[in-house]
């Protein structure tokens, strides 16, 4: 089993409803729109369903992980509403930011500290991000564009910044790589 299986991470086929939601998200406007209002109105759909699900989710169709990682130079931690692309067991993290052209607080602070806890429906998983190495990037993102086409409109818009892409895994192993023993 992997992070994905261990959160009960799924991402459910969208029907035609969630579809029309998806492709007005990944316009320009929409995207725009929605990177100002989703993340509140995720908090408060979270808040409402006791954790259970995310605005995205009931409208678009896009399960949403809660990722928290450590502030790069403030060291106050910062919990972010993400979708997770799921690659080989595990998760992945798209630093999309809407096909914005800024870089999100997020990838700065997994690329500054590593260690985060990821989130879903109630379970919290201690994680270590690394980032995709180049043929794992290619993979990991053609199986987030079947996932939401949103992804190829990012990507198109995504100028002046390297789009960064991270593996998450599970934070059991020690600074070598090694198995950490059992406590």
């Amino acid at each position: 089993m992997g992070l994905a299986d261990d959160l009960g991470y799924r991402f459910p086929p969208a029907g035609p409803a969630r579809r029309a939601v998806q492709r007005l998200a990944s316009t320009g406007l929409g995207a725009r729109v929605l990177a100002r209002i989703l993340p509140p109105l995720d908090t408060v759909t979270q808040r409402l369903t006791g954790d259970r699900h995310a605005l995205a989710e009931v409208l678009g169709g896009m399960p949403v992980v809660d990722v928290t990682t450590r502030g790069r130079r403030t060291g106050i931690l910062r919990t972010t509403h993400l979708t997770a692309i799921p690659h080989d067991g595990t998760l992945a993290l798209l630093g999309t930011n809407f096909g914005g052209s800024s870089t999100p607080a997020w990838v700065h602070n997994l690329e500054a500290d590593p260690s985060a806890t990821i989130a879903y429906r109630g379970l919290s998983i201690e994680v270590r991000a690394r980032a995709a190495g180049p043929a794992e990037l290619e993979t990991i993102l053609e199986r987030a564009e079947p996932l939401y086409g949103g992804y190829r409109k990012y990507r198109q818009r995504i100028t002046g910044r390297r789009l960064r892409v991270f593996v998450l895994e599970p934070d059991d192993l020690d600074a070598r790589g090694q198995a950490a023993p059992a406590t």
